[in-house]
C-alpha cells in the first residue's frame, strides 16, 4: 500500500510538470485579478551566443485557432515590453510602478501576442560577449532564428496563421525578417504583416516631416514659400521638394529652421496635440527617436546637440523601469540575474547599430509580388515622427494598381480614420492617434479602432 502511495504520489508530480511549461508565467507580482489566458517568458536562441527575450500572451479567445502575432518595438534598440506594457499588451503598469491593470483593448482579445526584444542588448535581451554590434540584416537574421526556436518551444502554434507587426524602426525589422520567413527553409505559416508609424523610406519621411508641419500650423505662409523657392523650385510638392538632401545654403538654411523647431523639446513629436510629460529620464525612447528622427537633416552643429541633451523627454516611462527591475518581477519572468537592468531603450545597441537600408521599397514589393501574403500599414494621423503623408506617399510609389481609393472607416458609426486599399495592401490612418499609445488621452480610442482595423485586414 505504501508503495502504491508513493508510484501515485510521483505519477501525480510527474503530471504536473508535464502540464506546466517552463517559462509559463504563474505568480507575477502586482497583479491582483484572474488572468483567463496562459503566457510566458523566457529566451530564444538567436546566434552566436545572443539570447532574445520573448513575453508570450495566449489569445483570450481561442489559442488554437486564433492568429499568432510578432510585436517589435523600433528604435533601433527600444524595448518590445514597451508595447506590451503601455500600448497593445493585456496588461499595463500603473504609475506608481508597482500594480498592473487590464488593458480592455488588448491584442490577444483576438490573437496570440508573442513580444520579442530585438536585437540582444535590448531590454532583458544580452549576448555571452556583451558586445552589441549590429545591423538590419543581422538583426532580422537573429530574429529568424528565434522565431524557429519559437516553435521549438510552442509546437501547437505551428499551424496557426501568422504575422509580424510593429511600429517604428520595426518599418526596417518587419519587411526585412519577412523576406526571410517567406522564402527560408523554415516551415511557417506566414500570412502577412502589420507596420505602425514606421519607417520605410527616409527621404520619404524627411521631406515629410516639413510638409506635415506646415499642414498642421507649425510654420507660417511666408516661412513656407522661402522653403518653396529655395527647395522645390518654387511649386511645393512632393516630386519637387528635397528637404533631405538640400542643395544650397538658402535651401539648408531653411530646413534648419524646420529642424531647430523640433529640436526645440517644446512638441511632442508623437503626438503634436498632446503636451509633454518632461520626464526626468535621460536614457529614453524619445532621445534614441528624435536622434533618429533628424537623421536625415543637416548635421546639428555642437551647440544645437548640446540643447538636444539639455531638453527632457515628452513621455514618461519610469513606471516601466521602476516594475521591471524588481527582483521578484524578473525571478518571475525568468530573468538570470547577470542579465542587465531593463531600460526602454539601450544606448549600447542604438551606438553600435548600422542601419543599412535607407528604404523597404525592394521588400516591399517582393512581398506583395509573392501573391501570397496580406501587408497593412498604418499610420496616427498626428503622428510626426512617422508620419502618415510619408507612409502614404510610400505606398503609392509602389505602383500597385489601387482597388478601392482614400475613404473613411467607420467604427460606432463615427469616423476611425481613412483607408486606401492596393493588391493585398491596405494603408489606413488612425484618427486622432500618435506615434503610439502610450498617453493616455488617446489609449482607449487608439486601440480600440486599431483593434477593429487589424480584425477586419485579417477578414
Amino acid at each position: 500500500m505504501t508503495f502504491l502511495k508513493l508510484f501515485i504520489f510521483v505519477l501525480s508530480c510527474l503530471c504536473i510538470t508535464f502540464a506546466t511549461h517552463p517559462d509559463e508565467v504563474l505568480d507575477l507580482p502586482g497583479l491582483s485579478f484572474g488572468l483567463n489566458y496562459k503566457h510566458y517568458s523566457g529566451y530564444l536562441n538567436a546566434t552566436s551566443g545572443r539570447y532574445l527575450h520573448y513575453w508570450f500572451v495566449e489569445s483570450q479567445g481561442s489559442p488554437s485557432k486564433d492568429p499568432l502575432l510578432l510585436w517589435l518595438n523600433g528604435g533601433p534598440g527600444c524595448s518590445s515590453l514597451d508595447g506590451f506594457l503601455s500600448e497593445l499588451g493585456p496588461l499595463h503598469v500603473s504609475a506608481d510602478g508597482k500594480s498592473l491593470y487590464n488593458n480592455t483593448y488588448s491584442w490577444n482579445r483576438i490573437a496570440n501576442v508573442l513580444f520579442l526584444e530585438a536585437p540582444a542588448g535590448v531590454g532583458f535581451s544580452y549576448a555571452d560577449n556583451k558586445k552589441y554590434f549590429g545591423d538590419d540584416d543581422s538583426t532580422s537574421y537573429d530574429n529568424y532564428v528565434a522565431l524557429q526556436h519559437f516553435f521549438q518551444k510552442f509546437p501547437q502554434f505551428k499551424k496557426n496563421d501568422f504575422y509580424i507587426s510593429g511600429e517604428s524602426y520595426a518599418g526596417i525589422y518587419i519587411p526585412t525578417l519577412s523576406v526571410r520567413v517567406l522564402t527560408g527553409p523554415a516551415k511557417i505559416n506566414f500570412k502577412g504583416f502589420a507596420i505602425g508609424n514606421g519607417l520605410l523610406d527616409e527621404a520619404n519621411r524627411t521631406n515629410s516631416i516639413v510638409f506635415f508641419a506646415y499642414y498642421h500650423g507649425l510654420i507660417g505662409v511666408k516661412f513656407w514659400n522661402s522653403l518653396s523657392q529655395y527647395c522645390c523650385n518654387g511649386i511645393a510638392t512632393p516630386q519637387t521638394c528635397n528637404f533631405a538632401n538640400p542643395d544650397s545654403s538658402d535651401c539648408s538654411n531653411a530646413v534648419s529652421k524646420v529642424q531647430d523647431l523640433i529640436n526645440g523639446g517644446e512638441l511632442n513629436f508623437y503626438n503634436l496635440y498632446a503636451d509633454c510629460a518632461h520626464s526626468p529620464e535621460k536614457i529614453s525612447r524619445y532621445l534614441v527617436d528624435k536622434r533618429n528622427l533628424l537623421r536625415m537633416f543637416p548635421k546639428p552643429t555642437n551647440v544645437e546637440r548640446d540643447r538636444l541633451k539639455d531638453y527632457l523627454p515628452c513621455i514618461d516611462t519610469s513606471n516601466l523601469r521602476k516594475y521591471l527591475n524588481q527582483p521578484a518581477v524578473r525571478a518571475a519572468l525568468h530573468i538570470p540575474t547577470k542579465v542587465q537592468e531593463w531600460e526602454i531603450c539601450s544606448t549600447d545597441v542604438e551606438n553600435g547599430y548600422k542601419q543599412i537600408y535607407n528604404t523597404m521599397f525592394p521588400q516591399l514589393l517582393q512581398l506583395i509580388n509573392s501573391g501570397k501574403l496580406k501587408g497593412l500599414i498604418y499610420n496616427g494621423d498626428v503622428d510626426m515622427a512617422a508620419n502618415f503623408l510619408g507612409d502614404e506617399w510610400f505606398a503609392d510609389n509602389l505602383g500597385f494598381k489601387v482597388l478601392a481609393d482614400f475613404k473613411p472607416w467607420k467604427f460606432n458609426d463615427q469616423i476611425a480614420g481613412f483607408v486606401k486599399s492596393y493588391k493585398n495592401l491596405s494603408y489606413l490612418t488612425i484618427k486622432g492617434s500618435g506615434h503610439m499609445c502610450i498617453l493616455k488621452d488617446i489609449v482607449e480610442d487608439y486601440l480600440r479602432t486599431l483593434r477593429i482595423a487589424i480584425c477586419l485586414w485579417w477578414i
